[in-house]
């Protein structure tokens, strides 16, 4: 992902970033972290509360691997460390939501495999999929979350469309996170196709 499709994403990102400040309750319990994968894996940004995020410019190369396998075991490690479980003493976070974002598919299969089941039992809020573009693979988001959608391009507006709905997804989990249930996603936009 590279030229007009990765300045399309970064400024979906940030327009998105500017919708979430706008709501006081995301302001008020709201972390962010963001980790890029290709033949690299990179905290681009650790976890980090919503009043103090800055946003880094989001850069690929413009060829190799895409290590998905390798990107999940680094999130699953930062989770299991950030994370705070609730118990009768302490008040936990409120679970994570999970948006894996790629134009490809994986390259290291047998690790994507393995960390597949490990990320299910952090019990995020929700995982979403997004697999942009032709060249993008819905069946192995599928193994990880049955919340999968296909952007066909990644032009600015499908990107801006598509991050307006992760903005209103983590609106919607922010007001239900005091409950076990898996959050209620809002209905994507005509952009976004649902992969079923």
């Amino acid at each position: 992902m590279n030229g007009e499709p990765i300045q399309a994403l970064n400024n979906a990102l940030s327009g998105m970033i500017s919708s979430l400040r706008t709501d006081a309750q995301a302001s008020e319990t709201l972390w962010i972290s963001i980790i890029t994968f290709d033949r690299e894996i990179n905290i681009v940004s650790p976890l980090t509360e919503l009043p103090s995020f800055q946003l880094p410019e989001i850069i690929c190369p413009p060829s190799g691997p895409t290590n998905t396998g390798k990107a999940l075991e680094v999130l699953y490690d930062n989770v299991s460390r950030d994370i705070k479980k609730g118990s009768s003493t302490q008040k936990g976070d409120w679970r994570p939501l999970l948006f894996i974002f790629t134009d490809g598919k994986p390259s290291d299969l047998m690790l994507y495999s393995d960390m597949t089941p490990k990320i299910k039992s952090l019990n995020f809020g929700a995982i979403v999929g997004c697999a942009a573009g032709k060249l993008a693979d819905d069946s192995k988001l599928k193994e990880l979350t049955d919340t999968v959608v296909h952007l066909e391009t990644a032009d600015s507006t499908t990107l801006k469309q598509f991050f307006k709905w992760v903005s209103d997804t983590i609106e919607h989990g922010n007001k239900s996170m005091g409950t076990n249930d898996l959050i209620a996603m809002p209905p994507p936009p005509s952009e976004v196709h649902l992969v079923i």
